[in-house]
């Protein structure tokens, strides 16, 4: 699967002079029109023309750490840790490229930011940073602050993979959004919320990260609330799914961390078609 991640993220955003460098084996998601068909007759198995890049890009990581991100997702796991998994597996794919990685994070109160850098060293530190700005004690979350700062801030079209919470984008962000997919290649993913209604957290106290309020075992009792639960979050998704695809935005919602790097691969392979 890594493989097919590399050949999508090479066939998206790599880019490519009209110098030839060698021959490679093929990998999904390369372009048909670089196979050369002379070459992979004598090999028997499909070689890839590979040319000299004329010009790296850089991956802006735009992560929300708010304290909604250090709660449960979907799968029962913390949400940060996918979070940092789609961040760790993204910029691994865009150095091994030769690609720069940055890093946005923030809450309602701060955002930081971390210049690009082309080391694996420099990608721990990224996912570091990630891990050690999302807590339960933190802060709220507020992405309109980090898509502003991305907005203001770089002038050169970037690629910028924003990972961000499971909640109806609001208006102020919408308006970012816009601005943004105008500017850069824009990639949403979104970790998805724990369903409070699984039947086999029935005996497990559920509290709400934004005051530590605990849920009545009553209110997840009800079926009438669970039905509107239900319809809620599908009506939220929608919504955003709509916003994307009129502005041409590949995304994705990932459960789980097993639904990480297939979630990615997904991503990727939706904007290269979109791009057509």
């Amino acid at each position: 699967m890594r493989g097919l991640i590399e050949g999508e993220y090479r066939s998206v955003f790599h880019g490519r002079s009209m110098d030839f460098d060698d021959l490679r084996p093929y990998v999904p998601g390369d372009e048909l029109k670089d196979i050369d068909w002379k070459a992979t007759a004598r090999h028997g198995s499909p070689l890839t023309k590979r040319y000299i890049a004329s010009r790296k890009h850089t991956l802006v990581l735009v992560v929300d750490t708010g304290r909604d991100m250090a709660a449960l997702a979907e799968s029962g796991e913390v949400k940060r840790d996918l979070a940092i998994l789609a961040a760790g597996t993204a910029g691994y794919i865009a150095i091994r490229h030769g690609d720069r990685v940055a890093l946005v994070t923030g809450t309602t109160e701060s955002t930081h930011f971390m210049a690009p850098e082309l080391t694996e060293s420099h990608l721990e530190r990224v996912l570091q940073r990630i891990h050690s700005s999302t807590s339960l004690g933190g802060e709220a979350s507020n992405l309109a602050n980090q898509l502003g700062y991305v907005a203001r801030t770089f002038r050169r079209r970037m690629i910028v993979m924003v990972i961000a919470d499971d909640r109806p984008i609001t208006a102020a962000e919408q308006r970012l959004v816009k601005r943004l997919s105008v500017q850069h290649e824009i990639l949403w993913l979104t970790i998805a919320d724990a369903d409070l209604m699984r039947s086999d957290w029935a005996g497990s106290g559920m509290y709400d990260v934004a005051d530590s309020v605990q849920l009545p075992s009553f209110v997840r009792e009800d079926a009438a609330l669970r039905v509107a639960f239900g319809s809620t979050i599908t009506a939220a998704a929608v919504t955003s799914e709509e916003l994307f695809d009129s502005l041409t935005i590949s995304s994705r919602r990932i459960t789980s961390s097993a639904g990480v790097v297939p979630g990615l691969f997904r991503l990727l392979e939706a904007h290269k078609h979109a791009r057509r």
